[in-house]
């Protein structure tokens, strides 16, 4: 049987499964009830690829920091630590990445996040680019990859004296689950069921060495232990083998993770009891937070638990509670019981990029279109806007309202550490390698979601530049949406089929829309607009969305939209290069504002919207022209704001 059908069937599996093969009463939380359809089901990875300013961009950065990573960290990444180089009792100390601080021997298994994390990003930006030069190199590194690969399935970072047998801090989970990402990208492109075979392997030794309900992977002497905790993320892994297969193993075992997790004492916020105690606040390391929303979602539809589901209402609701309107999560490094502030809560790249994913999980799961729009803020906002426009760097952490880049979160000194986090850089080395690779991983992981299927056809469920192809009933299907989204708002879909097919085309509909104009027949279906007819062989459409500037609130202070865009007052500011890298063309850069001027929102001023043909920034298409209060001078003053993620330094709030 051909591939493609085996996918078809699983796909059909997936949306007829209403029921696990066990149920219980439901009184414990993790009681299985009723599994839970989950509404779409995401395309195979390399079937939806980026166009215009998007493709643009991602091409930007994988000759930029991206394709360069390994070269700017040549220390880190020439680590064997998944082959020769395994960890085994004898090893207490290596460089880890960290050039300041002595490494801890506890995070000895930290090169595996910072060159798996790298070579997920790596992989799939080179995948869904089509670029000649690197997918050589990608396929020669999974080909090492596999040649690691121990007889009993074995894939990772410990040799046979430290494998499964450990007390507190280790990346056993850890270390497989940022592999093996990158692995399943890499199989869903190429379909070579060797690579499939391997990673099945490794799943399947992790779940004898750690059998359900007779082990406990999350069992640990310290309460946070960092790398033990992220391991939680396998489920990652665990819930994609399940769309693929349609083995309902991979869903028994995440919701046994999620569980074991649960009911150890870890300073985690995501644990089950925390989530239902009224009181708690959450205060732990924000990037882990925001990547366990994901874990708890797969054991919510694996069970069909209405306990769960309230936990679940409860995460986001404390995730909302901690979100900037520029859609950053509070994540500098701690949440610390804090709500989120435009000026003095910051958030890490690693948590822009968590927060996206399990949104991204979400809104497959739940078709909820809401899940969209949080998509979009984060994407086109926060995470646009911790990028250095003019230079391959990105912000390690950064603030909507970002009044100097040198290092502190705005100037202010916290405890007596040294602080290094607000700057921009290729790499980060100072602190870890770790925000830099998933800032290459975020756009792939953003187009991946951009198109999904349900089972009546194909959904657009995130906006922007895009081309897909993809099969129905095993007719080839094409659509090519051409746009300048998010910065103007009309998209053109051409739909080309093998042959004429049936099926509807649902186009998620923003919630800041106000009118829909389409040129061909549809529907409203909740969120979605519906186009349901027989689609011959080539047709096209235009949609359009109309809405106006907006002027929204946070925490009693005003801040500008427009559709998917927050806006903000760019500020003049004076560059400074903190250390040059031996690749030419990379640096650490650092930003001083020119003035300290500081301006308040006037009510009754009604701000106009301009769009230019030619912009000045990469993201300088928009801007909104308006009056604020210049609090240093007293007075009004006319002003152009811009997208964020046109802007280094700048106010968002007024």
């Amino acid at each position: 049987m051909k591939k493609n059908s085996v996918i078809t069937i699983v796909i059909i599996m997936l949306f007829s499964c209403n029921s696990s093969t066990k149920k219980t009463s439901g009184n414990d939380p993790f009681d299985i009830v009723k599994t839970q359809e989950q509404h779409l089901q995401p395309l195979l990875f390399g079937e939806i690829k980026p166009t215009g300013w998007l493709k643009t961009q991602m091409q930007k950065d994988l000759d930029g920091f991206i394709g360069n990573l390994d070269k700017l960290v040549p220390d880190l990444m020439s680590d064997s630590i998944y082959g020769s180089q395994r960890l085994t009792k004898k090893i207490k100390t290596k460089n880890v990445g960290n050039i300041t601080d002595a490494p801890d021997p506890q995070y000895l298994w930290w090169n595996s996040e910072t060159q798996s994390n790298w070579r997920d990003g790596y992989i799939r930006n080179a995948i869904l680019l089509n670029d000649k030069k690197h997918l050589p190199k990608v396929e020669k590194y999974v080909q090492y990859i596999l040649s690691t690969q121990d007889a009993d399935g074995y894939l990772g970072i410990y040799s046979k004296d430290l494998r499964y047998n450990f007390k507190e801090e280790n990346g056993e989970l850890w270390s497989k689950t940022t592999l093996l990402r990158g692995l399943l990208a890499y199989y869903e492109f190429t379909k070579d069921e060797k690579v499939l075979t391997a990673i099945k392997k490794a799943v399947d030794n992790v779940m004898q060495n750690y059998p359900i309900d007779k082990s406990s992977p999350f069992k640990s002497t310290k309460n946070f232990v960092g790398g033990v905790t992220h391991g939680l993320t396998f489920t990652d892994v665990l819930d994609r083998l399940y769309q693929l297969t349609g083995d309902e193993k991979y869903l028994n075992y995440a919701l046994f993770l999620y569980k074991d997790f649960s009911n150890n004492k870890l300073a985690e916020d995501g644990q089950y009891s925390k989530l239902l105690d009224s009181t708690y606040k959450m205060k732990e390391h924000g990037v882990h937070t925001y990547e366990h929303l994901r874990p708890l979602t797969v054991a919510y539809f694996t069970t069909g638990n209405p306990k769960l589901k309230t936990a679940l209402d409860i995460f986001l609701k404390r995730i909302n509670d901690c979100t900037t309107p520029a859609g950053g999560p509070i994540g500098d490094e701690w949440i610390g019981e804090r709500t989120a502030n435009a000026t003095n809560t910051g958030y890490e790249y690693c948590s822009i990029h968590e927060l996206l994913d399990s949104y991204c999980n979400l809104l497959q799961k739940t078709g909820d279109a809401s899940f969209g729009d949080k998509i979009e803020t984060t994407f086109f906002n926060a995470a646009q806007g911790a990028r250095l426009p003019n230079h391959s760097a990105i912000a390690y952490c950064k603030t909507d309202n970002s009044f100097e880049m040198t290092g502190t979160l705005n100037g202010k000194q916290i405890g007596k550490e040294i602080q290094r986090r607000f700057k921009y850089s290729p790499a980060h080395q100072d602190l870890a390698v770790c925000c830099s690779p998933n800032a290459g991983r975020i756009s792939p992981y953003f187009v991946k979601s951009m198109w999904m299927k349900d089972k009546d056809g194909l959904v657009a469920t995130l906006l922007g530049p895009c081309e897909v192809e993809t099969k129905i009933n095993n007719n080839k299907i094409n659509i090519f949406e051409e746009t300048n989204y998010p910065f103007e708002n009309k998209i053109d879909f051409k739909v080309i089929c093998q042959t004429s097919a049936n099926f509807s085309l649902k186009i998620r509909k923003p919630s800041w829309a106000k009118q829909v104009k389409i040129n061909c027949d549809y529907k409203i279906d909740g969120q979605y607009i519906v186009i349901n007819k027989t689609w011959k062989k080539e047709e096209s459409f235009s949609l359009e969305f109309q809405t106006d500037v907006e002027i929204k609130q946070a925490n009693g202070e005003k801040y500008f939209t427009y559709s998917a865009l927050v806006f903000a007052l760019p500020f003049v500011s004076e560059e400074i290069v903190s250390k040059k890298f031996v690749v030419d063309g990379f640096a650490d850069y650092q930003y001083k504002r020119k003035l300290n001027d500081f301006y308040k929102y006037i009510s009754g001023i009604e701000p106009k919207l301009i769009w230019r043909n030619e912009p000045k920034t990469e993201w300088g298409y928009l801007e909104i022209k308006t009056e604020l209060l210049n609090t240093t001078t007293n007075k009004k003053e006319k002003v152009s704001l811009s997208p964020v993620g046109a802007t280094i330094l700048r106010q968002v709030t007024f």
